[in-house]
């Protein structure tokens, strides 16, 4: 049985940073990002944990795929990808919460 993926993007309060990330979980993957479970990390250093865009996918491999896509690509393609998906930047952690 294959597992679904998503892969998310998470900025910092001020919108400077942004964090591109996969996972099978992400309520509880980004609950680690805000509760700084890995405190050495890139996120936890630069206080990332505002979840601004994600997509699901069947399987993680397909999330695994398009991780990697939106990696190689700009930054100025990610800002527009959030811009339209969340043209406010809000933080939608509580969102994926009610799923």
């Amino acid at each position: 049985m294959e597992k679904g993926g998503c892969i998310y993007i998470l900025t910092n309060k001020n919108k400077k940073v942004l964090y591109t990330g996969v996972t099978s979980d992400l309520q509880s993957r980004v609950y680690e990002h805000k509760t700084r479970v890995h405190p050495k990390s890139f996120t936890a250093k630069y206080n990332v944990d505002w979840l601004v865009y994600y997509e699901t996918f069947h399987s993680i491999e397909e999330a695994i795929d398009r991780e990697k896509q939106l990696k190689a690509g700009s930054r100025k393609k990610k800002l527009d990808l959030i811009n339209s998906f969340n043209p406010n930047w809000k933080d939608l952690y509580e969102d994926i919460l009610k799923w």
